[in-house]
């Protein structure tokens, strides 16, 4: 894909100060750069790229006034992100994939396919299952038996989707996820034995919901395991059977979360987070990375940090705090000293008593 800067500034809504008719044909970081790229200053802290970059075109801010002169034609937009966003998506078109159903896939005669449906080489679509128009199944991805999957979702290359699933529409599903395998289940017997939890639950994951790279969701013992719309989950996550994560909630790598937890919507999760099993979280919490979530969060809208954690100003406070517990030692030690130099300098002072 080639664009000139006019017409980038166009689909951005933004201005132009340089040349118009300059082509790029691939968005960079702006400390690369490179002929035919376009790159953006996102951080004034990072203004000084402008003055060095050898990209063509630079997204800034409408407020941004240049120190110096700038080689680059710069678009100026309300929002940098929001257009680095669009932009990464317009790049994006450009990208194809094949179209169709490969010869070399397996389809089962029961397998019900909606129009425009891409199967790629290798692919296994089990009894009963029905893909929705306009979806694409990537490369030696396993989509088990009946198995729904909506529309114009994308299921990328080696991902496992087990019995009776369901997916919504506009979902992504990056490589190597595994959805609907059983929930780590075991009951102890008479001699201690661990006797396996039969699962024979599902999984529902709602539209609009992306999941990232290995990732794994497991189908609930009985009922459903349930990914809210519009819920984002990073890659290396763990969901464990039963739970439950709200709409518009996004959780960050290597977080763990133990069965029957259910969590808000529009709650941020930072990475390695971990959740204790049947609990709740409030809708809208945000919890920072490495926190241990031990119990029910209750009130919404709050930050949450630490194992076990406590809010986030509580925190930092008993932080500031444990920082200084060496010189406290230090000082704590020096005061027993000094106690005890007194209390033998008192005993040696007293007189002795007469004898009678």
């Amino acid at each position: 894909m080639q664009l000139s800067a006019r017409e980038l500034a166009a689909i951005l809504n933004g201005s132009i100060e340089g040349d118009p008719d300059v082509k790029v044909n691939r968005p960079s970081k702006i400390e690369e750069g490179g002929e035919g790229s376009i790159s953006f200053l996102g951080n004034p802290k990072y203004e000084d790229y402008v003055y060095q970059s050898t990209s063509s075109v630079l997204l800034v801010h409408r407020s941004f006034e240049p120190r110096q002169a700038v080689n680059a034609t710069l678009i100026k937009v309300d929002d940098v992100y929001a257009s680095v966003a669009i932009l990464l998506e317009q790049f994006g078109k450009s990208t194809t994939r094949n179209t169709g159903i490969s010869s070399q896939a397996f389809i089962h005669p029961s397998a019900v396919l909606a129009e425009e449906v891409t199967i790629e080489p290798f692919a296994v679509v089990e009894a009963n299952a029905h893909i929705g128009k306009g979806s694409y199944i990537g490369p030696q991805v396993y989509i088990g038996q009946d198995v729904q999957v909506g529309n114009n979702t994308i299921i990328y290359a080696g991902v496992r989707i087990m019995q009776k699933t369901e997916i919504g529409d506009n979902c992504i599903i990056h490589p190597n996820v595994v959805i609907g395998s059983d929930g780590f289940g075991f009951a102890p017997n008479a001699e201690g034995i661990y006797q396996k939890i039969q699962h024979v639950g599902n999984v529902i994951i709602e539209d609009n919901v992306e999941i990232g790279a290995n990732t794994t969701v497991d189908r609930a013992t009985m009922g459903s395991t349930i990914i809210r719309q519009g819920a984002k989950l990073d890659n290396l996550i763990q969901v464990g059977h039963n739970v439950e994560i709200g709409e518009n909630t996004v959780i960050a790598a290597l977080v763990g979360i133990a069965g029957s937890t259910k969590i808000g919507k529009s709650c941020r999760i930072g990475g390695q987070v971990g959740f204790a099993g049947h609990l709740s979280v409030a809708d809208g919490t945000q919890i920072g990375g490495q926190t241990g979530v031990m119990s029910t969060i209750k009130t919404p809208n709050a930050n949450w940090v630490g194992t076990p954690a406590i809010p986030y100003k509580d925190y930092f406070r008993s932080f500031a705090l444990f920082r200084q517990l060496p010189e406290i030692y230090q000082r704590l030690n020096e005061l027993e000293a000094l106690l005890r130099q007194q209390s033998n300098s008192t005993d040696t002072s007293s007189p002795t008593p007469p004898n009678n």
